[in-house]
């Protein structure tokens, strides 16, 4: 299978877990790619000063790939510098954010999968 960039699903989500702004998450999979071990594959851009706000992970863990850009990261409580090819992973029961600093875009791979 091969799928092109038009073929990809395009989401803007505003103020995504409460965060600032908005985020475009271009979704690589689709539910069905999964086999039922994730929700989301995909990249998210996110815009200097705007953010994915605070949250929890319940039954599943997020990993973060940073490709472009610098982020401050909570980790749990604790803020982290990241810049590309940092990666970060938020398991079951954690809390994490992130939001877009500096003067150019945040990109990054964004990954969910199921406990």
């Amino acid at each position: 299978m091969v799928k092109h960039f038009d073929d990809f699903e395009v989401e803007v989500v505003q103020n995504l877990k409460g965060g600032k702004g908005y985020v475009t998450i271009i979704k690589l999979f689709e539910e069905k790619d999964f086999l039922g071990k994730g929700k989301l594959y995909g990249k998210a851009v996110i815009k200097p000063g705007n953010s994915i706000g605070y949250h929890q992970h319940i039954g599943e863990q997020e990993a973060y790939y940073i490709l472009d850009g610098h982020a401050m990261y909570n980790d749990n409580g604790e803020e982290v510098f990241l810049e590309p090819g940092d990666l970060t992973i938020c398991k079951p029961g954690e809390f994490h954010s992130i939001e877009a600093i500096g003067d150019e875009d945040l990109e990054f791979v964004m990954l969910i999968l199921y406990e």
